[in-house]
């Protein structure tokens, strides 16, 4: 039998996810309209699903605690690289004020825009391009998440962020990461804490790997 979204719900909990607006978040947003039409039957299985290109969705309870990690409280703008197929970028739209994200999959992007339009969440502005360079268009960010890994945080990333604003990126060489809380400070980016392990695809672009 499949999982239902409530089971999500409690895996995200179990996992130790306890922001409430965090929770109501997940619970509101069907992540079968953000997932492949022949994956929806594992859309409530806290798991990856893979999306084309050798891309993957974020696992739900690791987005849940990325997302914990920034500690929106409903009035900033958000910095999202690597839109995939927009799960993720729902749950920040419910938790913030605007979301800017970009991906550099125009099909990926083509597709979020539609789930998203569908679920009637209207305060994001989604990119094709360059994440590792970050937006600059739109800056500064009062929050940045990296969805892809490198050993450092881009300097785009982080000259985009506004001081006190708080940024989480998986440190590492793509496959085996420390998924990091920075802020940013008046003297420059400072490590806060390592919200948890986990595997991510590599970041590439100007600023990261080369492809």
């Amino acid at each position: 039998m499949s999982a239902s979204p409530g089971d999500l719900v409690r895996a995200v909990r179990a996992a130790g996810v306890r922001d409430p607006r965090v929770l109501r978040a997940i619970e509101a947003t069907p992540r079968a309209g953000f997932v492949p039409a022949e994956q929806v039957a594992d859309a409530y299985e806290d798991e990856p699903i893979p999306i084309g290109h050798q891309q993957v969705t974020t696992q739900p309870s690791l987005s849940a605690r990325v997302i914990e990690g920034l500690a929106l409280a409903g009035d900033e703008r958000v910095l999202e690289v690597g839109t995939g197929l927009g799960f993720q970028t729902a749950l920040l739209a419910r938790l913030a004020a605007e979301v800017v994200t970009i991906d550099r999959w125009p099909d990926l992007v083509r597709q979020a825009r539609r789930s998203l339009a569908r679920e009637g969440i209207g305060n994001v502005v989604l990119l094709v391009g360059d994440g590792s360079g970050g937006v600059p268009g739109h800056a500064p960010y009062d929050a940045v998440v990296v969805s892809a890994a490198f050993p450092e945080v881009p300097p785009p990333l982080a000259g985009q962020l506004r001081p006190g604003g708080r940024l989480v990126q998986p440190i590492g060489p793509g496959g085996h990461e420390e998924v990091v809380l920075f802020e940013r400070t008046e003297t420059g980016l400072e490590r806060r804490e390592v919200l948890t392990l986990a595997r991510y695809v590599r970041l590439y672009g100007e600023y990261g790997f080369t492809p």
